[in-house]
């Protein structure tokens, strides 16, 4: 029997954050070798919890020959666009963790020059839009609460930190 949509997209989306905490962790350990701190380490298991749950639930929760909305799954690959430019424009400030290199320019390129936290904007559509795409509206609105007040307190860990440069 061959794999459904969902199971490939899914499994796609899990290769694709695993591949992604590579990078993530090679950045993160360069930057605390020069120097570098993690603010607020105790947010980050909450993040990866909340990521592992999603895709999980729309594995479990959403069946395996449900319907496509193809018009939503091109919004979700655009969204990927979007994602890989905001990595580029960080390049090696680019982590999954909230670390801060004292004295390094705040980065002003690609995205950063519109808005001060596009990556958390992605993520928030990504969180809402990939189980919309199956029609799991109950995960897209649950997972998305979870993300808001996850993302909030991230954001202002971040700002406080980032404050002085």
């Amino acid at each position: 029997m061959p794999v459904s949509l969902v199971y490939g997209i899914v499994g796609a989306v899990a290769l694709q954050r695993i591949a992604e905490l590579g990078v993530a962790r090679r950045n993160t350990r360069r930057l605390l070798d020069q120097g570098a701190v993690e603010i607020a380490g105790d947010v980050y298991p909450a993040v990866v919890t909340l990521h592992v749950a999603w895709l999980g639930a729309i594995a479990v929760f959403v069946p395996g020959d449900t319907p496509m909305a193809w018009g939503l799954f091109g919004a979700y690959l655009a969204l990927q666009a979007i994602r890989y430019w905001i990595m580029a424009a960080l390049g090696r400030f680019w982590t999954t963790r909230l670390i801060n290199l004292p004295g390094a320019p705040l980065v002003r390129q690609g995205p950063y020059r519109f808005m001060r936290h596009p990556n958390y904007l992605i993520v928030a559509i990504e969180i809402a839009l990939l189980p919309l795409v199956f029609g799991a509206w109950r995960i897209a609105l649950g997972f998305s609460v979870v993300n808001a007040a996850l993302l909030a307190r991230r954001i202002w860990l971040e700002d406080r930190a980032l404050a002085g440069r």
